[in-house]
């Protein structure tokens, strides 16, 4: 398996992109809320990040999609900070309270290298929006040094175009989440008032980069895109129509992931609405969705699938 970007660093091409990517930190506009803060300065913005990466983990881990995590494990770095606040959000004592430790480049570079040296499928790049300078440079760093494994990114698809314009040639495989269908939903209980736009250009720009997904011999994902869909009670999240644009604007061939693992954390308490886990009747319906869509590639983790039903 060989890693998009190999072919970026003989020509100089990527270090052309670490240094057009940190131009972007002053002003910051490395993701669409464009703070215009001076992160070189490490000055905070949104994501409460400046200049040096702040990492919650690295690790191999086995609860990805199976193409994503296959025998050994994805590679991944969980990167602390987010430019989205979900009042759901599982993981919010990393995004929202950002647990971590700040890095040198350098660090982030050799933790690359450990993943690779752990024999992980691919490097798996956590809520990645916020810290696209920090990654290119670190990698740029570990592939001098032997690195070569194919990227995810995997992000929760509120993405700036011009960042993911410099990852073109880069990223083997897009991660993307679509939350929403309604912008009202997204400002209400994640907080962009444009996600929906925003996210629609910015799935449309992964697929235009790597396409429908690739996988080898062993199953595992080489290339092309896989969206995530997590199913909210009351159809917050719009199941029906987020699957629609991906038949229409995409391919019926697209990969989707859909989530059913659903439950109140983080502050999902104080909105009656969120307050429950999802039934099966409500994952069912989104199920009957995907298939009336044709989707017929998208597929459901049966841990997913026993949470929603509740066992």
């Amino acid at each position: 398996m060989s890693a998009a970007y190999l072919k970026l660093v003989a020509n100089g091409e990527l270090d052309r992109r670490v240094k057009a990517a940190f131009e972007l930190l002053n002003p910051c506009r490395v993701c669409p809320r464009s703070c215009r803060v001076n992160r070189l300065k490490g000055k905070m913005g949104f994501c409460g990040i400046g200049l040096l990466p702040k990492v919650a983990s690295v690790s191999a881990h086995f609860g990805e999609e199976p193409p994503i995590s296959g025998a050994r494990g994805s590679g991944t770095i969980f990167f602390s900070g987010c430019n989205m606040r979900c009042v759901f959000c599982q993981n919010y004592p990393i995004s929202q309270l950002r647990h971590g430790q700040e890095i040198t480049i350098e660090r982030l570079a050799a933790d690359m290298l450990k993943l690779k040296r752990m024999g992980c499928h691919n490097l798996n790049l956590v809520t990645p929006s916020h810290m696209v300078p920090q990654i290119l440079a670190g990698l740029s760093l570990a592939v001098k040094q032997g690195f070569d494994l194919p990227i995810v990114y995997n992000t929760g698809g509120y993405d700036s175009l011009e960042s993911l314009r410099l990852l073109e040639g880069v990223v083997d495989i897009y991660l993307p989440d679509i939350k929403y269908s309604d912008e009202v939903f997204a400002h209400e209980y994640s907080g962009p008032s444009d996600y929906c736009e925003v996210n629609r250009k910015a799935v449309l720009e992964m697929h235009r980069q790597v396409g429908e997904l690739v996988l080898d011999s062993q199953g595992i994902a080489s290339r092309g895109l896989i969206i995530r869909h997590l199913v909210l009670p009351d159809n917050i999240s719009g199941t029906e129509k987020v699957l629609r644009f991906i038949a229409q604007n995409l391919s019926p061939r697209t990969h989707v992931s859909l989530m059913g693992q659903y439950f109140p954390a983080n502050r999902a308490g104080s909105f009656a609405e969120l307050n429950r886990r999802l039934s099966s009747r409500e994952y069912e319906g989104a199920l009957t969705r995907l298939e009336n869509l044709n989707l017929a590639n998208g597929w459901v983790q049966e841990e997913d699938y026993a949470q929603a039903q509740g066992y």
